[in-house]
């Protein structure tokens, strides 16, 4: 006979036990990864304890701990007890045994399998769904804080006339609470049904009734529960529909109530409603009937009722009534649209001026005065020049700037003017050697703010120091110079104990420096130590000498994340800033409370909408919530992280904000009342880029108040590309000291401009009054230039600046060799009805690694110049010299207001002067770098560049055919190639 498979026929071999040894050492194992894995769930709870503590905001940790708790247990507990308790019902409902079919003989096999442990299977099935409902419910903790503590928006609806706060508190809870509900009875249906079945009271192939009488009961209970929950949530969905999203050619993501909702979906919901609040009465009413004939009859009905009249319904009054009249219909529901999203994203007092586009005055000479009264213009782009303070301003390789700077106000003679402001960060990668010691003990922090006039460059096309060097000095005075929270601060740091740390070197060598504020968390404790090193996955922090008495954590060190942790309520700006207030940097950072459920506000998206060119490439400029879908936005807080010891301050901004107020109930004495902003801070807080950003792209849709316009689609516009690069992005904003037409004097704002949707001509100039403490702070002005006329947007200017062939030409030499050409801040400023236009044109020449201003390109009423100062370059476009013009040089004429302005030279000698300044920067190159061969040969091309100047002139003068209004240089004015080179010489040009 072939074998069977009936395995060995050997002797068998007795497997004994495992030793005692073995046990022994098997349960210590277990038991010390037991103990391991409680540790490490103890120290992430233990370590985040410690920060929120040492920061002042433990409050904030245990609202938010205990409110999770309690949504856990609470929740938890009300799922586990409905399945359990159904599983229960439905176990003690099971019929007695009798005469078993096949079917319940099969199951037999499984009952009595179970029948030992049904107890404990009772319990894992409940802890298991209490479990996973629990951490579903915790994650709710906002949506709950939200709903206890609303407070009225005192605005009411245009729809139902409820508040506004029903919306953004109390429809999200209702609707978490719903969807509890539903998963309780599905899942109780789900438990009670497998039971039934188990114990006989449901039979699928058994001859018979398919169902006891009681589980005919039980069930149709459940069920009846399900779809009495249904008609909860269709009379829910009625208010849904004033905070719905849907498509509409008016605008994407439409918010609220349209024709078809209000005439269709709402009465369709309505009725809805009263059928399944009669459909779950049949069911219930099976308790006694014992059948499932009219409740399955009403169930179906219901399904029908909600395809016929919640589907089919609406479709054919949208075909047959909206559509052939669309205007008409949705007109009334436009201007709610349109009324509640101007007030939700605080554009509602928007001003919008007509602006004719093009000057009417012909008097050149008083335009050129009005420029300097109009704008202080900044020359230096804060997203260019960081190489250049990172070249000329690291002092140490271990220092490093930001990619962006960023522009401030700061008084100097009296006088407030544009400064572009870096501080000077910790930088790990320039650390000379990299170990632990180094990198968390001895290099913790940067040093000093270095800051350079905005309106201003020096000879050299360098930014104009205010506060440079190291340490620091120049205008902000005395303050704490030590940075050691900053943007760029990411890795943590251990402080204060025996481990000297670098505090900046100079001449004399390095000075050594020793943390003397309490910020961080204290290491002293070996409990903490331990934590921490479980915590950062760093063994060496439980060992490690370095640290003893004294020494401090510090982490969570960037501005955002300081602020994020004690307001997780709060959405981040993306950009926070350095200020020097009271001898102290303190970073600013704009916080903003958001919400969905704003009644017929039409919704964005923040991570779309303040995206720009700066933020495609630089994940420091970007807003936190990315994916944020919001209908409402305050700037509603101001917030401050002291640089030196990481102190956090919420200030209350906006008093008025409902939702502010609703947190500020949920987490009192965290944010301290407007009032306690300090004079001098006041001075240094400004209007935020993202809300603008978010503002700027709503106003193109909603800058119109008529909901014809707005159907139309005329007047929608754009935020054009930034010019100034290849991004393929939207520009950013810029901040500028200006004044509108409506304006008496400067004031700090916040500008861009708009096209019309789809072409590349202006359409609108936006700016808001950027200047915090004055009374038209946020003022929103908008000038809208006709639509009849053509005028020119930024795009179209940069085209114009390219296409010039004089200009080409110089870009072109600019150019040469291993030269870049970078274009800065495209600036424009309304002017006398018109449009001037400023772009500041850096270049990386040679062997430097960092940006200078070399050029300045100016267009005004289709006239452009391209010159080395702005000065200049106004000049020429105004054919006049504005009151800040620098004295002419020895042997300049005064000119007649002609263009070429009287400051041109010959077009010869101005050729040979460049190549002079080439040959002259060439050598001062090859100088720092001892090539005495290109030096030589630098000098060379430097004599016959001004020598060819000088015949040049010459000739020009004995024919007459020199300058237009008298040299401006002549080849005298270079130093001589022979003299010793300096490196703050160079030949003029002007």
């Amino acid at each position: 006979m072939p074998d069977r498979g009936g395995g060995p026929t050997g002797p068998r071999i007795r497997v004994g036990r495992p030793s005692r040894r073995v046990r022994t050492l098997l349960m210590t194992l277990g038991v010390l990864a037991v103990l391991g894995m409680a540790f490490t769930m103890f120290a992430g709870f233990w370590t985040d304890w410690l920060w929120y503590r040492s920061v002042h905001y433990s409050s904030v940790f245990t609202t938010t701990l205990w409110t999770k708790i309690g949504l856990f247990f609470v929740f938890g507990l009300l799922m586990a007890l409905a399945v359990g308790f159904n599983i229960w019902l439905a176990h003690r409902l099971r019929p007695p045994l009798s005469a078993m079919s096949m079917e319940q003989q099969s199951l037999d096999r499984y009952r009595m399998g179970i029948a030992p442990y049904k107890k404990w299977l009772l319990l894992a099935i409940t802890a298991l769904v209490g479990l996973i409902a629990g951490a579903s419910a915790s994650s709710q903790w906002r949506t709950w804080l939200m709903w206890v503590n609303g407070v009225p928006f005192g605005e009411k609806d245009p729809q139902f006339h409820l508040d506004v706060g029903f919306y953004a508190f109390d429809l999200p809870w209702y609707r978490f609470l719903l969807g509890f509900g539903f998963a309780a009875a599905i899942l109780s249906v789900i438990a009670a049904a497998l039971t039934h079945y188990l114990y006989g009271g449901l039979r699928i192939t058994s001859p018979g009734a398919r169902a006891t009488a009681a589980a005919t009961g039980h069930l149709s209970v459940l069920i009846g529960i399900f779809v009495a929950l249904k008609a909860v949530a269709y009379w829910l969905d009625r208010y849904g529909l004033a905070v719905k999203s849907s498509d509409f050619k008016a605008t994407d993501n439409w918010t609220g109530l349209r024709y078809v909702d209000a005439n269709a979906y709402l009465p369709a919901k309505t009725i809805l409603f009263c059928i399944a609040v009669i459909c779950a009465l049949l069911f219930f009413a099976t308790l006694w009937r014992r059948t499932w004939q009219l409740p399955v009859i009403g169930f179906g009905l219901m399904v029908l009722s909600a395809i016929l009249i919640g589907g089919l319904y609406p479709a054919i009054v949208q075909k047959f009534q909206v559509q052939p009249n669309e205007q008409a219909k949705e007109a009334p529901y436009v201007d709610k649209n349109l009324k509640a999203t101007r007030e939700a994203y605080g554009i509602d007092g928007a001003q919008v001026t007509e602006y004719p586009g093009t000057s009417k005055t012909e008097d050149k000479t008083q335009l050129r005065d009005d420029v300097d009264a109009t704008a202080s213009i900044r020359i230096m782009d804060p997203n260019i020049v960081s190489p250049t303070f990172q070249q000329l301003q690291q002092i140490r390789n271990y220092y490093a700037f930001p990619t962006n700077l960023d522009v401030d106000r700061y008084s100097k003679d009296g006088k407030e003017q544009d400064t572009v402001i870096g501080l000077r960060e910790i930088n790990l990668n320039g650390i000379p050697k990299r170990n632990w010691i180094n990198d968390h003990f001895r290099y913790t922090h940067g040093y000093g703010v270095v800051a350079a006039e905005g309106t201003s460059a020096d000879s050299q096309g360098r930014p104009d120091f205010t506060e440079s060097d190291l340490p620091s000095k120049g205008d902000l005075g005395t303050y704490e110079q030590r940075v050691y929270y900053g943007e760029k601060t990411s890795m943590y740091s251990i402080v204060g104990g025996p481990q000297k740390e670098i505090d900046y070197s100079d001449d004399s060598g390095e000075k050594t420096y020793s943390y003397q504020a309490d910020s961080g968390v204290s290491l002293s404790n070996p409990v903490n130590r331990a934590a921490y090193a479980v915590a950062f996955g760093e063994p060496q922090i439980l060992y490690s000498g370095a640290i003893g008495d004294g020494s401090r954590i510090l982490y969570n060190r960037t501005p955002k994340e300081r602020v994020e942790a004690v307001a997780p309520w709060l959405t981040i700006d993306g950009d926070a800033y350095p200020a020097v207030v009271d001898g102290r940097i303190q970073w600013i950072v704009d916080a903003y409370t958001t919400t969905n459920g704003y009644p017929y506000s039409s919704r964005t998206t923040l991570g779309d909408t303040t995206a720009d060119s700066l933020t495609a490439n630089n994940n420091q400029r970007a807003v936190v919530a990315q994916q944020n879908q919001v209908n409402y936005i305050r700037n509603s807080v101001k917030a401050t992280v002291d640089a030196y010891t990481g102190e956090v301050k919420l200030f209350q901004w906006d008093t008025k904000d409902p939702v502010l107020k609703t947190w500020m109930k949920a987490f009192p004495d965290t944010v301290k009342p407007k009032t306690e902003i300090s004079k001098s801070l006041m001075a240094h807080l400004r209007y935020p880029q993202d809300l603008f950003k978010v503002q700027r792209e709503l106003l193109t849709r909603y800058h119109v108040k008529d909901a014809t316009t707005f159907l139309s689609g005329s007047e929608v516009w754009q935020v054009p590309d930034d010019p100034t690069n290849k991004s393929g992005s939207a520009v950013p904003p810029y901040y500028l000291s200006m004044k509108m037409p409506d304006q008496q004097a400067q004031a700090f704002s916040l500008t861009t401009t708009l096209t019309p949707n789809g072409r590349d001509n202006l359409s609108a100039f936006m700016a808001v009054d950027a200047e915090a403490g004055t009374s038209d702070y946020g003022k929103i002005r908008i000038l809208k230039l006709p639509t009849n006329t053509t005028v020119n947007g930024p795009s179209q200017v940069q085209s114009q600046f390219n296409s010039e062939q004089n200009i080409a030409e110089t870009i072109r030499l600019l150019r040469g060799g291993d030269s870049e050409v970078e274009y800065g801040n495209l600036l424009a400023v309304p002017l006398d009805g018109g449009l001037l236009y400023v772009e500041p044109v850096y270049v990386r020449g040679g062997g430097l690694k960092y940006p200078l201003l070399r050029k300045v390109l100016v267009s005004y009423g289709g006239t452009t110049a391209f010159e080395d100062t702005l000065g200049e370059a106004l000049n020429k476009v105004f054919g006049a010299e504005g009151p800040t013009t620098e004295p002419p040089d020895e042997g300049d004429e005064e000119g007649g207001g002609t263009t070429p302005p009287p400051t041109s030279t010959n077009p010869t000698v101005q050729d040979a002067l460049n190549d002079a300044q080439k040959a002259f920067e060439a050598g001062q190159e090859a100088l720092k770098k001892g090539d005495w061969e290109a030096y030589g040969k630098s000098q060379e091309d430097l004599e016959e560049a001004l020598q060819r100047a000088e015949d040049a002139q010459a000739q020009a003068d004995k024919t007459g055919g020199g300058s237009g209004g008298g040299s401006s240089a002549s080849p005298s004015s270079s130093p001589s190639p022979r003299s010793s080179p300096s490196p703050t010489s160079s030949p003029t040009s002007s």
